[in-house]
């Protein structure tokens, strides 16, 4: 384990916090949530900042699919949302949704909380894609309040840089699972739902300035790479995520483990040098993008 100081960045006050669900039209927690917080405003009006809602992707909601033409969740670079010749209707959503939230907005959110699920075994994920001051305090905060909540870090992912919630001073992805696409669970739910209002306390104390950290070390998982399914030369995938390996998201993979089992009953090894913790296992949504599992490197950090 390493131990790593924080980057100081942080803000003066909250004053704009976005919750956003329906990003992916077909993750039904977020989406849910988000009409259930319109419908009852009065669940978020008790603090000293302002909270919005948005579902993010209403066509792909309405049609219970991922997204339309595009990934929304990959379409918030600079040079997409400037890029006018960019038509599709996930380009125009983007665009749209900069404008609403975006740094350049005429009331742009200090806070995005992304609400996502995955068919992984992340259990309850904040997913963060910087590691500056205020981002690890919270999440510091939230794993002393409930040490199952896991965090990774997408800082060397690129992640920051096309995410929805890259729109924000400070964008967080709430990720949870395992559950299936176009499904709701009741754990799930209220568990997210939880999670929203222990966020949105802390940033409260925040405002406030009675913030207690009574521990200052936070157990991160930070991306390293993602990894293909082994595949033959025209593209098709030869081999499954190994039953050894299926649904133990955060677990340590040694060198030597089972990782991919193929169709004929050959077991494929891990052969990298080190331990590492792979997360969003078997993925259903990452067939198309070529990742059967993101690998990350456990560590330990003094906020």
């Amino acid at each position: 384990m390493r131990w790593q100081k924080a980057s100081t960045k942080c803000m003066n006050t909250v004053k704009q916090v976005a919750i956003v669900g329906g990003t992916h039209g077909n993750e039904m927690i977020g989406v849910e949530l988000v009409k259930k917080f319109s419908l009852h405003p009065d669940l978020l009006q008790q603090y000293s900042f302002s909270v919005q809602t948005l579902l993010a992707n209403p066509q792909a909601v309405a049609a219970r699919t991922r997204y339309v033409d595009r990934d929304l969740n990959r379409s918030f670079e600079r040079d997409r949302l400037q890029n006018q010749t960019l038509t599709r209707y996930e380009d125009r959503l983007a665009k749209q949704i900069d404008q609403m939230l975006g740094p350049y907005s005429d009331a742009p959110v200090d806070v995005i909380l992304d609400m996502h699920s995955t068919t992984s075994n992340l259990g309850l994920t904040l997913i963060i894609d910087e590691e500056n001051q205020f981002t690890l305090q919270l999440a510091s905060y939230l794993q002393q309040i409930n040490s199952s909540i896991k965090v990774y870090s997408t800082i060397h992912s690129g992640r920051r840089q096309d995410a929805l919630r890259s729109l924000a001073k400070f964008g967080f992805c709430l990720e949870v699972g395992p559950i299936a696409q176009g499904v709701l669970t009741a754990d799930l739910f209220q568990k997210t739902e939880a999670l929203i209002y222990t966020i949105l306390d802390y940033l409260e104390q925040y405002n406030r300035n009675q913030v207690s950290l009574l521990n200052r070390s936070l157990t991160v998982y930070r991306y390293l790479e993602a990894i293909d399914y082994p595949r033959d030369e025209h593209g098709e995938i030869q081999a499954m995520i190994h039953p050894q390996l299926q649904f133990r998201d955060y677990e340590a993979l040694h060198p030597g483990d089972s990782m991919f089992l193929t169709f004929e009953g050959e077991t494929i090894y891990y052969n990298g040098a080190a331990v590492v913790y792979p997360v969003f296992i078997n993925e259903a949504a990452y067939y198309e993008k070529g990742i059967a599992m993101c690998l990350t490197q456990k560590e330990n950090i003094i906020v």
